[in-house]
């Protein structure tokens, strides 16, 4: 839901707060004033593109900071998760564009481009009456739409999978009939150097170990002439080796220490250094015996790792990368010696899933076309109501022939209208103006007010060209939809704004050198008034006041309209909170 819109510099906006909540809120105020301006400031947070034209006379930069609670919205908590962008479950989104045509978007503080802006925005607002953030022109969104209606979810997510495995097979299945010509020839590369690898025989980790081996004798006589010298420096020299001084300053200082007692940490200290000599030259005493100048050993080793590493150069990878690519060779090996059976396999799998998947279609199929025989004849009659004699609203379900698969199924989706009686029916966008086209979405959202995804509605100027009780009856179509979605209405009509739960007013102030707009909240007595402004005459009129109260009182009062539009999939409209 959108509980704020903070705009600064925008158009002929200095600075405006404005705070909003759920349910059915009008925006009315005097030609010119700008209203819309704050739909197209919220479209422009959104990712509309803008340019510096948005940015206030005298300005540096326009700024839109707009709020959402979503509560009400898994698909956007869901999507800021996988972007790693979410905050609880509130979101901040902030727009900024300079006088240099450089625009910035922000979501929850962090830079982000305006293609995040631009998904985001469609998971959370709907603006109708004009073609952007429109979705009900966009088919995968019929299509969505229509099966939201008529309860396919399960079906067609069921129909996605089955189709992912079956071009996923599909495309295995070519890979090995493409690679049939070339398998001869493959097997008999892979079969020697399989071979290679396990005459080489490395074993893990045996590479580090003959390293260490080969650095050990490659540098044996450097080690033994130089572990002898330390031997006999420390203790094995006929005369004034490290020992002998050692124990000689040791027993000097025993007595000295008896003389005193503050010596005695240092004799201890010697003593112990007499037996760590005698332990270091017994230690290294042991290394040379061990120690081998072994020639014949150095030689194979030096063999043997230049075989591994020829392989490795010939193979392009890393020593210690052989034994898995060995074990890598002989599974392609494995699979070519038994691609036939392989091919047969997947042949079947394959067949089983089309099979699978056909069924699975015919199902949605036939699901889509009940829903949107239900779904055209609720709509057409809201029309109706609307003003719209005589025009009717079909859904074509449509299959290509011949059929062509995809992950949604068999049909093609496309929401048709027309218009006026004997017009043929027509795309959406090619048949219907932005008066009726928003008047059509009404009737759609209305009808599906119970499994729309999206959770605020916009409508700017949705009763263009229409008035008297059709008017009343759009404005109470809008407040019904506003018990299950935030409606966020821009009107000029008295009867619909006096159908909403709550009521803004734009006004604009015009100064010696600058035109500022502001919007303010109306209390009861404030909405009478500006109820009455809008119902017309020069001066507001006892008369006048008291149609506009009455107005107010029956809109407040309406009873719920007819079945149409009342029943989502199943469900029934939330009733609407005080």
């Amino acid at each position: 839901m959108l509980t704020h819109i903070h705009i600064r510099d925008f158009a002929i906006i200095d600075q405006l707060e404005v705070e909003l909540a759920d349910r059915m809120t009008a925006m009315t105020g005097e030609t010119g004033a700008g209203k819309s301006i704050l739909v197209d400031a919220l479209g422009l947070a959104l990712g509309d593109r803008a340019d510096v034209g948005v940015i206030r006379a005298g300005s540096e930069r326009a700024e839109i900071s707009v709020g959402f609670d979503l509560n009400d919205c898994p698909a956007a908590l869901a999507w800021l998760e996988q972007q790693e962008l979410s905050d609880d479950r509130e979101c901040l989104i902030r727009r900024v564009v300079n006088t240099q045509g450089r625009s910035r978007g922000f979501i929850n503080g962090r830079p982000v481009p305006m293609q995040s802006l631009q998904e985001l925005g469609e998971l959370l607002v709907d603006i109708h009456g004009q073609h952007e953030h429109q979705s009900l022109l966009r088919r995968d969104i019929q299509r969505q739409l229509l099966d939201d209606y008529g309860g396919n979810s399960a079906e067609v997510a069921r129909l996605a999978s089955l189709y992912r495995d079956w071009k996923q097979q599909s495309a295995q299945l070519q890979r090995l009939r493409d690679a049939a010509d070339d398998r001869v020839a493959r097997s008999e590369l892979l079969r020697f150097q399989v071979e290679e690898l396990e005459q080489l025989d490395l074993a893990a980790g045996e590479i580090d170990s003959i390293d260490e081996e080969h650095r050990r004798l490659a540098n044996a006589g450097e080690l033994l002439e130089s572990c002898q010298s330390a031997l006999t420096a420390l203790y094995d020299g006929d005369d004034n080796t490290a020992h002998d001084r050692l124990s000689h300053i040791s027993a000097e200082l025993q007595h000295l220490a008896d003389l005193d007692p503050a010596l005695a940490p240092v004799r201890d200290i010697l003593a112990e250094a007499v037996i760590q000599v005698h332990e270091a030259a017994d230690s290294l005493r042991r290394y040379t015996d061990r120690l081998e100048l072994d020639p014949g050993r150095l030689q194979w080793i030096e063999e043997r790792l230049g075989t591994i590493h020829d392989l490795s150069r010939k193979h392009r990878l890393g020593a210690h990368e052989l034994p898995g690519l060995l074990q890598t060779l002989r599974d392609e090996l494995d699979g070519l010696v038994h691609a036939d059976e392989r091919l047969g396999q997947l042949e079947t799998d394959i067949e089983r899933l089309r099979e699978d998947y056909d069924a699975c279609a015919k199902t949605v199929g036939k699901k889509r076309r009940a829903a949107a025989k239900r779904l055209n004849a609720e709509v057409t009659s809201i029309l109706q109501e609307l003003g719209m004699a005589g025009a009717r609203f079909e859904i074509a379900v449509e299959v290509s022939e011949p059929p062509r698969p995809s992950a949604h199924g068999l049909e093609n989706i496309d929401f048709t209208v027309s218009t006026n009686p004997g017009q043929p029916f027509g795309a959406l966008a090619k048949i219907a103006s932005g008066g009726e086209l928003s008047r059509i979405s009404l009737a759609i959202q209305v009808v599906l007010a119970n499994t729309s995804r999206i959770p605020t509605l916009i409508y700017d100027e949705v009763d263009t060209g229409i008035g008297g009780a059709v008017a009343e009856v759009v404005g109470r179509r809008l407040r019904h939809l506003g018990d299950v979605r935030q409606v966020l209405c821009v009107t000029h009509l008295p009867q619909v704004a006096a159908q909403a739960h709550r009521h803004l007013q734009v006004s604009k102030q015009a100064g010696k050198d600058s035109t500022r707009t502001g919007i303010q909240a109306l209390d009861d007595e404030a909405r009478v008034e500006e109820i009455a402004r809008m119902l017309g005459g020069i001066e507001i009129s006892a008369q006048s006041r008291a149609h506009a109260r009455e107005m107010i009182d029956r809109g407040q009062h309406s009873d719920q309209p007819g079945q149409s539009g009342q029943r989502g999939r199943g469900g029934r409209q939330r009733k609407a909170r005080a």
